[in-house]
């Protein structure tokens, strides 16, 4: 069939949506992300010459050139209608050029939200190519080149083969290290608390020791409990001697960017940051609900809160009629966080009006959730704040004061939508000034302070944010990259960086301490975004950065000394050779090699047993294994011949309720034992 237009966006999938949006005069094809780039045989930058990239086409991607300059001939009119970011933005300069288009055409169409209202909308308003964005992305691409291309072959050189650094990526590594330092130098300590129930009639509660003779007291040592349970005489009545009750409001979150969405699937869904972000571009992209294949939510790369005043409104209608008018928010204003860029809306549904619920036959399982998170947070950012009745009671004796705090929802608000486990009620009893209560129960408990966490994934995001470190779209790379060159590893979902890592990390901060200073970085992000907006030429940007760099790399080839990673003794031999075998370190981790190496190649998996028996064939034992992504799992060391493997860990006792093998579980509660078939559970001791 003949057309006129030739459209030509990123993704097929994203293709197929557009196209049932636009009539018959219109093709549109996919070019399946990036077709010209630098090289990845050479850095492809002239350093000397204005740091001029050199770009080619990329190796594999001739076909499909070939094909869409076929079609841009038979075209009267090229769109360009890649994502609307700066990577879409010069995806599409790049594509202007392989096609040999007008660079001063409007051929550029941008859209928010995949839907047949949006996308119309964007055709009728076609744009130029914004060199500023596209300058933008450019000066990201030539940095993070110069830095990678010019560190990790002094790496490869001086530690190993295979390293690598980066801007972003080294930042973040010294940020995990930097925290596993504090644990190591942390030193607790002690400290008590006296929790307390009282009984009044025939209503329990529960209180925590305050202070003495009005003043708020910390109770150090187990000489300080001592002191004030000598006051106490548990057999005489307390007296409640002060009452205050408040109305408190909470107001509701803001609707989602990248980086909170990450955050909140982690912690909500357990999502990994990759997997949001590949299940969150399928509810972009489109998916098919009955006849129609639809967008379901905006972009899903943004550092933006705003939303659009048609989604406002639409959102408003549905919580009015479904909710009540007392559960829509007053002019709910939402403020974007300093620097954030405001091209885009906040992640939202596209359609308000399109209920989880309504469309949950239509989803996968994880499409299903992550959608009903988005949906929820939405909705509940323009619902009415949630309101709470507290109650506050001082309980004294002898001038040794007791607290309790109560709470109970009057208004539920935002929450009707998006509950959190901190807003239970916490009832106390009918309590007034002068009342009388028994202790039935005081317990002096000693405590010792804790350590800083290490980060998750959602808590390395949510730092990495408030420091301006990366951009939306660099978190879940880093990550990746991260654990896919075994500078850390995961241990109970939290990162602990690996003996590789400390090295990598100890050779940037010595010689490169501009590239992992995080003021540095978020700094460079601020010029980025300067090039964007137009108050900076993008040039003078890189060379401002490489006047220090360019030092620093000379000073390194020069000073670096090689450093000799040590073989760990296996503690036996060869079984092929008889020479001594020894511990390796790998893309994956660590693995047992012949020291006879290259003459003798063999190597072994290093195996962790957990001290538990197959349950499946009651022979083997289970031991650690590591998928292909290098994710951990647990597998019977019998396999092939039996083939059970679980990504939990299983624990060496069966369910007490269906004889089936019990696994451990590691959630925001904490660690937990559950049945891998029904549904009991416990929670484990620590």
């Amino acid at each position: 069939m003949a057309y006129k237009y030739l459209v030509i966006v990123e993704s097929p999938t994203k293709a197929k949506t557009i196209d049932k949006y636009l009539g018959r005069n219109y093709k549109v094809v996919a070019s399946k992300g990036h077709l010209r780039d630098l090289p990845k045989s050479k850095m492809g930058v002239d350093i000397e010459n204005s740091f001029e990239p050199h770009y080619i086409s990329i190796r594999g991607r001739g076909d499909t050139i070939k094909e869409l300059r076929k079609l841009a001939k038979k075209a009267e009119k090229v769109f360009l209608a890649a994502d609307p970011d700066r990577e879409g933005e010069a995806i599409a300069w790049h594509l202007g050029f392989l096609l040999n288009l007008d660079p001063d055409a409007e051929n550029r169409v941008v859209f928010n939200e995949i839907t047949k209202e949006s996308v119309k909308e964007a055709f009728k308003t076609p744009r130029k190519i914004d060199k500023d964005l596209v300058d933008a992305q450019q000066a990201r691409r030539i940095l993070d080149r110069i830095v990678g291309y010019s560190i990790s072959p002094l790496l490869w050189k001086k530690i190993k083969k295979g390293l690598s650094a980066g801007r972003v990526q080294s930042t973040s590594l010294k940020m995990i290290i930097d925290r596993e330092n504090e644990i190591r130098n942390f030193k607790p300590e002690e400290y008590w608390s006296i929790p307390t129930k009282f009984k009044k009639g025939r209503s329990s509660f529960e209180a925590a020791f305050y202070g003495i003779d009005g003043k708020k007291t910390e109770l150090k040592n187990e000489v300080d409990v001592k002191a004030v349970m000598a006051r106490l005489d548990q057999e005489k009545t307390f007296e409640v001697v002060d009452i205050e009750e408040k109305e408190r409001r909470r107001k509701p979150l803001s609707p989602f960017t990248t980086s909170t969405l990450q955050q909140e699937a982690s912690n909500r869904l357990n999502f990994r940051t990759s997997k949001t972000m590949m299940v969150a571009q399928q509810l972009y992209e489109g998916i098919a609900i009955g006849r129609n294949t639809i967008g379901l939510i905006t972009y899903m790369r943004t550092d933006s809160t705003r939303i659009a005043p048609s989604a406002k409104n639409a959102a408003a209608d549905f919580i009015e009629t479904e909710y009540g008018k007392e559960y829509l928010g007053a002019g709910r204003k939402i403020v974007n966080t300093a620097g954030a860029q405001d091209a885009h809306e906040a992640i939202r549904p596209s359609n308000a009006s399109m209920t989880p619920e309504s469309i949950k036959d239509s989803l996968s399982r994880d499409q299903f959730r992550l959608y009903a998170l988005i949906w929820a947070r939405f909705m509940a950012s323009q619902m009415s704040d949630a309101i709470f009745d507290t109650i506050r009671a001082d309980i004294n004796q002898n001038d040794v004061m007791f607290r309790a705090n109560g709470s109970r929802i009057k208004f539920d608000g935002f929450l009707k939508v998006y509950p959190n486990n901190s807003s239970k009620d916490n009832y106390l009893p009918a309590l007034a000034v002068g009342d009388a209560v028994n202790a039935t129960e005081i317990e002096p408990t000693q405590h010792f302070t804790q350590p800083p966490a290490r980060y998750n994934e959602a808590s390395l995001v949510k730092v990495l944010e408030e420091k301006g470190i990366g951009r939306p779209s660099t978190y879940s790379p880093t990550i990746e990259t991260l654990r896919r060159r075994y500078y850390v590893k995961l241990v109970a979902k939290r990162f602990e960086p690996t003996d590789l890592g400390e090295i990598v990390n100890e050779v940037m901060n010595e010689f490169f301490p501009q590239i992992v200073n995080t003021d540095f970085t978020a700094g460079m992000e601020m010029n980025l975004d300067e090039i964007e907006e137009g108050k900076r030429e993008w040039v003078a940007v890189l060379e401002q950065f490489y006047s220090t760099f360019g030092e620093d790399l000379e000073k390194a080839e020069k000073d670096m000394e090689k450093i000799e990673i040590k073989d760990e003794p296996a503690g036996f031999d060869c079984p092929e050779c008889g020479n001594a075998m020894v511990i390796k370190i790998g893309r994956y981790g660590k693995f047992y090699a012949c020291s006879n190496f290259p003459e003798c190649r063999h190597t072994e998996a290093i195996v962790h047993k957990i001290g538990v028996t197959c349950p499946t064939c009651k022979q083997g034992d289970v031991i650690e294994r590591k998928s292909k992504k290098n994710r951990l799992f647990y597998g019977c060391n019998r396999y092939p011949e039996c083939e059970f493997v679980s990504w939990d860990k299983p624990v060496a006792r069966d369910c007490p309720k269906c004889e089936h093998y019990l696994i451990e579980k590691v959630s925001r509660k904490g660690k937990q034992v559950k049945c891998s078939n029904c549904d009991y559970e416990e929670a484990l001791e620590s």
